[in-house]
């Protein structure tokens, strides 16, 4: 057969030898849906099973894997407790006694006589050999044994209805049958700088190693090429923006920005102008500007960018700011208004929340250039909305679009400058993947004045202490937040509702506070004025749920009380603490939460131990993971593998130097031996390449 090239992993599974449109679907639970998706399913670990050891061997404490028969089965139920299914098992050797909790499933599957496979943790109690809830796999009649016993064997990651021996004989029925035929997708090259084995050999020790220093090989095999691919589109992206030279340079001579600067209350911080240095410089050239500007809650990123506005606006162009939703859009709204005013420049917004004539009016202005700076939401990539002229884009929370996102804002203008800015501190490895197309500049110092946010975890039955707290700072002149995770209550859900808690708190331990409320379902024009009113004092204590986790900008409120705060995640609850702190008084947090697990204490005492919001941001994408980096979507099923950015950086920093390399001889990987690499990327990253395409 004629070598095929990689791209046919595309190949439906449902094709391959022993699967059908039931297993496939079994298979699809599992997010496999390609030969290639099989192939790229790596092992959660292996078992050594090449010298099965007998029951009368084994030491309590100790990972055994055992080859025994069922003796015999009983469901036990005990009056408190969990009921189990308790098996007895024999080898040639000696009986033990295996138990599975809440597996009652189990009992048909393990007939008296059962030929059975056991892997788990052995225990000896009063001379009883005992496996507490051990995986199982049962051996068919007449089934060959090759791929389960006397070898190095993989343990997959498993669904409802679809074990370990039926996963692997589908894998080995991949490998027999595509592996021999797939060509080198990885340059000679490239595979002899980074030392690399080749693909179908590294797809087979993947599975099924002879040794574990070759499982280890393989898979880092597999992940610089996963790595590479997804670096290709990023250099690729980036090669463009920086040998682009159909940009329009933006100097200013500066006098509307020393106007700025003076109508100012403050002095920007050190960390503050070498940001601007680095943005100028940037919009000094010919090329388009492609920059990311983070920083922590509060670092002032937002006068920043505001500066960098007021020179493009001296230029003689628009400047464009797009936030993710309607409370943010009018929060900036309002703060560049103010920064603004005493320049006289006009500022708009463009949300779906106006009114018809509103949006019509406006869209005009901004057509015939009298708006200079317009705030608005996806409402300004609707494709009715035209700039005089684009010159300079603001992209607030970049990590709440997608990548198209970007790019159809980006067509409303000639090449025009990018800021993107977010106030989640962005990982290194997070950095070299998801904004690998841009440069980064960040501001890590606080303004002066800003004072570390005090934070503590409590327990539900610490809240009357909390709410109490919470009238004590009302009464010295000061306001508060109340976050629940829910808008109303659920029946599938035991947590708290705002709604539901609104009332319980008006007619219970707050009577004597203005309280309001605000989430997500209510009508923009109903949140505002409430918010308004919050803003204003009038509101003493702001019940609501995460809407008001950015955009939100109280300096006299200094309680934030977080209620379930178990079910919300770092970086949110992050996002949430930084909403107080603002002014000039000392702010408390205070996280109410009944964790079920270590992780999720781990979670909330992070919060409690730091403000540092770049480790908050380690901690939260070491537990949620990457996401769907380049695609319309920030969070779901990740386009990653068989890579983890946190496990593999130096597989990550190889392949982000080898892809620039390879970007910078050949920018289109036209060059014949690029041709099977091209491919690959392309067809992994087709829908996340509208900003850029690759060839």
């Amino acid at each position: 057969m004629d070598p095929q090239p990689i791209s046919d992993w595309s190949k439906p599974i449902r094709y391959l030898r022993g699967v059908g449109e039931q297993r496939a679907a079994q298979l699809a639970r599992l997010d496999i849906h390609t030969v290639r998706d099989l192939l790229l399913m790596l092992p959660r670990r292996y078992e050594d099973r090449r010298l099965l050891r007998p029951l009368r061997q084994l030491v309590g404490g100790e990972w055994s894997a055992v080859q025994v028969e069922v003796v015999n089965t009983r469901w036990a139920q005990p009056r408190y407790g969990k009921g189990y299914l308790e098996a007895t098992v024999r080898d040639s050797s000696r009986m033990a006694l295996c138990r599975w909790f809440n597996a009652r499933y189990l009992e048909s599957m393990l007939p008296a006589g059962a030929r059975i496979m056991l892997f788990g943790r052995v225990s000896v109690r009063k001379g009883q050999l005992i496996f507490d809830h051990p995986e199982v796999e049962v051996a068919r009649e007449g089934e060959d044994e090759s791929l389960h016993v006397g070898r190095i064997v993989p343990v997959y990651p498993l669904t409802e209805n679809l074990g370990q021996r039926t996963l692997r004989r589908v894998v080995a029925a991949a490998l027999e049958t595509f592996v021999p035929h797939l060509s080198e997708t990885l340059p000679e090259d490239t595979r002899a700088r980074w030392k690399l084995m080749g693909i179908q050999q590294a797809l087979h020790l993947a599975h099924y190693p002879e040794a574990e220093p070759q499982a280890v090989r393989a898979r880092e095999r597999l992940v610089f090429e996963e790595f590479l691919c997804m670096q290709l589109i990023l250099a690729a992206r980036k090669h463009q923006a920086d040998h682009a030279s159909n940009g329009r340079a933006l100097q200013p001579g500066g006098a509307l920005r020393e106007r700025f600067f003076l109508s100012l209350p403050f002095v920007l911080t050190n960390a503050q102008r070498e940001a601007l240095a680095e943005i100028q410089a940037d919009m000094a050239r010919t090329r388009p500007m492609h920059r990311l500007l983070q920083g922590d809650v509060g670092s002032g990123k937002t006068v920043v960018a505001a500066t960098a506005a007021v020179d493009a606006i001296e230029c003689g162009k628009q400047v464009a700011v797009m936030a993710p939703t309607e409370i943010l859009a009018q929060q900036h709204a309002r703060t560049f208004r103010a920064f603004l005013k005493p320049l006289d420049v006009r500022v708009d917004v463009l949300t779906s929340g106006l009114s018809n004539e509103e949006r019509i009016a406006t869209r005009a202005a901004l057509a015939d250039g009298r708006i200079q700076l317009i705030v608005g939401t996806h409402a300004l990539i609707q494709e009715h909305v035209t700039f005089h002229d684009l010159g300079l884009i603001i992209i607030d929370e970049q990590h709440k679009f997608g990548v198209e996102q970007r790019g159809q804002l980006y067509e409303k203008g000639f090449h025009p400058h990018i800021l993107v800015m977010t106030a989640t501190p962005i990982p290194r490895t997070l950095a070299m993947t998801w904004y690998g197309d841009l440069d980064v500049s960040t501001i890590r110092e606080l303004p002066a004045g800003r004072q570390p946010i005090v934070t503590r975890v409590i327990s539900e039955k610490l809240l009357p202490d909390a709410y109490d707290f919470i009238r004590k700072q009302v009464g010295k002149g000061r306001q508060a937040y109340l976050v629940y995770p829910l808008v109303s209550e659920s029946e599938q859900l035991d947590l708290k509702a705002a709604t539901a808690m609104m009332e319980t708190l008006r007619a219970g331990p707050l009577a004597s506070l203005q309280l309001g409320l605000v989430h997500g379902q209510m009508r923009g024009e109903e949140r505002d004025r409430i918010m308004e009113k919050f803003r204003r004092g009038d509101i003493h204590v702001l019940i609501a749920t995460s809407v008001i986790e950015v955009g939100v900008d109280v300096p006299n409120a200094t309680v934030m009380l977080v209620e379930n705060a178990e079910h919300f995640g770092l970086a949110q609850l992050h996002q949430l603490r930084g909403r107080i702190g603002r002014g000039a008084h000392k702010s408390f947090c205070v996280l109410q939460g009944h964790p079920r697990s270590r992780d999720a204490w781990k979670r909330l005492k992070i919060m409690e131990e730091t403000n540092d919001g770049f480790r908050i941001a380690e901690e939260d994408f070491r537990i949620r993971g990457m996401g769907n980096l380049l695609g319309r979507e920030q969070s779901g099923g990740a386009v990653l593998r068989v890579g983890d950015p946190l496990r593999d950086t130096v597989l990550l920093e190889q392949a982000r130097q080898e892809a620039f390399r390879l970007i910078e001889v050949d920018p289109r990987l036209r060059a014949p031996e690029h041709a099977l690499l091209r491919e690959e990327a392309r067809a992994l990253y087709r829908a996340s390449s509208a900003f850029v395409k690759v060839g």
